[in-house]
């Protein structure tokens, strides 16, 4: 028998592994109505000025995270579930989230990035997993379905 959480977060990168974190978020939360999803948006600065068009704002990428997440709770029936778009660093405003709405769960996507690869784009997941107050559980697609694995970070 499954463990059912109160409150789960599930930070959303739009990647590939994306919808089969929010299914794992909907299988462990006792309702729909406390799953948050979380899309953090990294801020444009001054070094951007000029190499973007003008209507790319952080306001306008948060505006088009907020409506791909709602089609997304449309999708997967979870239309429930909390959407919120934040700014700043991925690992470090989830972590600050998940305690924010006392969540006891967060179900992090994992690429499975090694070598170069983790070393240039960082590790978001590990960020949480040290930051967070919680459980985490990391979520990988694989072509035999969604492996989980939950992690406890230690006190």
């Amino acid at each position: 028998m499954q463990c059912k959480h109160k409150t789960v977060v599930v930070p959303v990168d739009f990647s590939d592994d994306t919808e089969a974190s929010i299914r794992a978020g909907l299988e462990r939360v006792e309702d729909p109505s406390g799953l948050h999803l979380l899309h953090v948006v990294f801020p444009l600065d001054v070094r951007t000025h000029g190499l973007l068009p003008a209507e790319v704002s952080d306001r306008s990428r948060e505006e088009t995270a907020e409506t791909h997440l709602r089609e997304l709770t449309t999708l997967l029936g979870a239309e429930t579930a909390h959407i919120t778009v934040l700014a700043g660093d991925a690992g470090l405003q989830t972590a600050d989230y998940a305690k924010k709405v006392d969540a006891d769960l967060i179900i992090v996507p994992s690429h499975g990035y090694h070598g170069v690869k983790r070393f240039l784009l960082g590790s978001t997941a590990e960020r949480i997993i040290r930051h967070a107050h919680c459980s985490v559980l990391g979520a990988r697609a694989a072509a035999e379905g969604c492996r989980l694995n939950e992690i406890t970070p230690a006190a």
